[in-house]
């Protein structure tokens, strides 16, 4: 199994920055991908960036340009820099893990994921 811890989200105001970061541990499986989820209150959850196996990442339209996906595998952690946050980005925020193959395509279905950490919650106000 594996388990995931997120960390790094707070309150901020529109514009303003932070970096989540999501760390890995039990089982290391050689091939994996990872990706960051959102869920506002009354929405459904949402992908927001995946990176696959080989290290190409995909973004959500809503983010793209404003949020960078990355990884330090030697740390088995996931990192999210989102900047020029607007009140809209306001949710919990979770990290997801999925086992095996992962194609680029899926990489921000929400059922393609195994695993997943607890949330953290990002609050922009205006």
């Amino acid at each position: 199994a594996v388990h995931l811890v997120e960390s790094g989200g707070g309150s901020v105001r529109s514009g303003g920055s932070l970096r989540l970061s999501c760390v890995a541990s039990g089982y290391y499986y050689r091939t994996y991908c990872m990706g960051w989820f959102r869920q506002a209150p009354g929405k459904e959850r949402e992908g927001v960036a995946g990176i696959d196996a080989d290290g190409r990442p995909r973004y959500a339209e809503a983010v793209k340009g404003r949020f960078t996906i990355s990884e330090d595998e030697e740390k088995r952690t996931l990192y999210l820099e989102m900047t020029n946050l607007k009140p809209s980005d306001t949710a919990s925020y979770y990290c997801a893990y999925h086992t095996g193959e992962c194609p680029w395509s899926l990489l921000q279905i929400e059922s393609q994921y195994e695993y997943w950490g607890q949330g953290t919650q990002v609050t922009v106000s205006s």
